[in-house]
């Protein structure tokens, strides 16, 4: 559909960009990066049985990187499920890094990040229905849901069938019985 193949290059141009940009100069995006590499290593550290590296200059950098391939992707509509949930994990820890609204007391500055913050979830809100989008094509869950069925009354027809051969032996075996005694 051609909706599709102008909105998703759309949707991708800022992540394609600010990921090319993020790779240029991650020392930018380290400061706010720091507190939640810092969470997210913790909680990784105490359930995956390996070490999770502490360098936040490291993940900035695979975060860009995951922006700029999942990005290309979906632009390209190549995997565009899997890219939209790509772009959505990376977007989240992203938003909350760089634009804490929240933390910033000269009115201007909390505008300008609760703006960003919002467009943020704005992009957000639109990868989830490219998530989701199958295209017009059934889901996955249609399908599973169709095959259980017609596996269902396939399984019913075969016993139904296999009860009535039962029947007709057990018939036949009284008659034949029946003609020992006599």
């Amino acid at each position: 559909m051609l909706v599709r193949r102008i909105a998703r290059p759309l949707l991708a141009s800022s992540f394609i960009y600010g990921g090319i940009d993020t790779l240029r100069n991650p020392q930018t995006r380290v400061p706010g990066a720091a507190p939640i590499v810092e969470q997210i290593t913790d909680v990784a550290e105490k359930q995956l049985p390996v070490q999770v590296s502490r360098d936040v200059e490291q993940w900035v950098k695979i975060d860009a990187a995951v922006k700029v391939a999942a990005g290309s992707l979906f632009a390209l509509g190549k995997f565009p499920r899997l890219s939209a949930l790509l772009l959505t994990g990376s977007i989240v820890p992203t938003t909350l890094a760089g634009h804490r609204f929240w933390e910033h007391d000269n009115p201007k500055e909390r505008f300008g990040q609760l703006s960003h913050f919002l467009k943020n979830l704005g992009l957000l809100g639109g990868l989830l229905i490219a998530a989701v989008d199958t295209e017009g094509k059934p889901s996955v869950g249609w399908w599973a849901k169709r095959t259980a069925a017609s596996a269902a009354a396939a399984a019913e027809a075969s016993y139904e069938r296999a009860s009535k051969k039962a029947a007709k032996a057990q018939k036949r075996a009284a008659k034949q019985a029946k003609k020992i005694k006599s």
